[in-house]
C-alpha cells in the first residue's frame, strides 16, 4: 500500500454545508456536484474557470446528464427532470415524512439508482431504487440506513455499494440479462477509527476509490479487495469522487463542513488529484 501528501488541487473554494456527488459530464466538459442542505446544484468548467450555482426547491441528494440533455435529481420527494430549457418536472414523486434523497449512480442501461436515508439515519429507514427512463421505479434494496456510493465494475459484471454505518463496501453479482443485482458480500470494511464508507467509483482497472466521511482520506482498493492506495486530505469530511477532465484522469473529491468544529478552511470545497488514474465513462440516464 502506498499513501500520499497534499497533491491535491483546490477546483473550486467553497462552503458547501455538505458538498457531494462529483459527477463528469462529458457532453459539456463540465464537473457537476451538488450541496444536499443548502439545496444546491453545482457546476465548474476546468477549461474556463466558470461556475453556476442553481437552487432547488428541496433538499437534492444527486445529479446525474440526461441522454437528451439537461439533469436527472435525486430529491427529498422523488425524482426531478431538468429540460435542457432549465425547465422541471417530475418524472416520480413519493415522498415519505422524515426522508430525503441521497447518492445516487447511472448503470451502463441508463437506469439511474437512486438512494435514500431518514433524516434521523435510522437502521431500515432507506432505501435503494432502480429508476428507469419512462420513470418506472423498482425497489433493490428496502433495508438501508444511509445509502451511499454505488458504482460498476468496467465489465459490468459486479457492482459496488456502500451502506455507510455498516463500514463497509458491498458487493454484488450482475445480471448480464436484466441488470439484477444478487450474492451480496463483503468487499472491503473500513477499521475502526479510520471513518465511514461515503461515495465511490470505479477506475478502469477496475480499482474500488472510496471516500471516507471522518476519515480524511479517499482510498483505492484493487479488485480482489486489497487496499493499495491512500490520498490523505486536510478535510476532515471527505464525502464522494469521481474521475473527470481530458482523458478522465483527475479525481474529483467533494466535502463537507457540516458538523465540524474549529478551523477547517477547506471544508465544503471541491479538491481535485490531478493524474490521479485513468476513469471510466460514465452513462447517462435515459430518461
Amino acid at each position: 500500500m502506498t499513501g500520499t501528501g497534499p497533491r491535491f488541487e483546490v477546483a473550486v473554494r467553497a462552503e458547501a454545508a455538505l458538498g457531494e456527488g462529483p459527477t463528469w459530464d462529458p457532453a459539456t466538459g463540465r464537473l457537476l456536484w451538488i450541496d444536499i442542505l443548502n439545496s444546491r446544484v453545482h457546476t465548474w468548467d476546468p477549461a474556463t474557470g466558470r461556475r453556476t450555482v442553481r437552487r432547488t426547491e428541496q433538499h437534492v441528494g444527486a445529479v446525474k446528464p440526461r441522454a437528451g440533455g439537461g439533469l436527472v435529481l435525486n430529491l427529498r420527494d422523488g425524482i426531478g427532470l431538468l429540460d435542457p430549457d432549465g425547465a422541471f418536472r417530475w418524472l416520480h414523486r413519493d415522498p415519505v415524512p422524515g426522508r430525503r434523497a441521497n447518492d445516487a449512480a447511472v448503470a451502463s442501461d441508463g437506469t439511474l439508482w437512486a438512494g435514500t436515508m431518514r433524516y434521523d439515519e435510522a437502521p431500515g429507514g432507506g432505501t435503494l431504487s432502480r429508476v428507469a427512463g419512462d420513470g418506472t421505479v423498482t425497489t433493490v434494496l428496502d433495508d438501508v440506513a444511509v445509502s451511499n456510493g454505488t458504482g460498476w465494475s468496467p465489465d459490468g459484471r459486479l457492482m459496488y455499494y456502500v451502506d455507510s454505518p455498516t463500514r463497509r463496501v458491498d458487493v454484488f453479482d450482475v445480471s448480464a440479462a436484466d441488470g439484477r443485482i444478487s450474492g451480496r458480500r463483503p468487499f472491503a470494511t473500513i477499521e475502526e477509527g479510520a471513518g465511514f464508507p461515503d461515495g465511490l467509483c470505479v477506475d478502469a482497472e477496475g480499482c474500488v476509490w472510496v471516500a471516507l466521511w471522518d476519515g480524511g482520506a479517499v482510498r483505492r482498493y484493487t479488485p480482489s479487495g486489497e487496499l493499495d492506495r491512500v490520498i490523505v486530505l486536510p478535510v476532515p469530511r471527505v464525502t464522494a469522487c469521481a474521475f473527470g477532465g481530458p482523458g478522465l484522469s483527475d479525481l474529483y473529491v467533494t466535502t463537507a463542513r457540516v458538523g465540524l468544529t474549529g478551523a477547517h478552511p477547506l471544508a465544503g470545497s471541491l479538491l481535485v488529484v490531478p493524474g490521479a488514474g485513468r476513469g471510466v465513462a460514465q452513462p447517462a440516464f435515459a430518461g
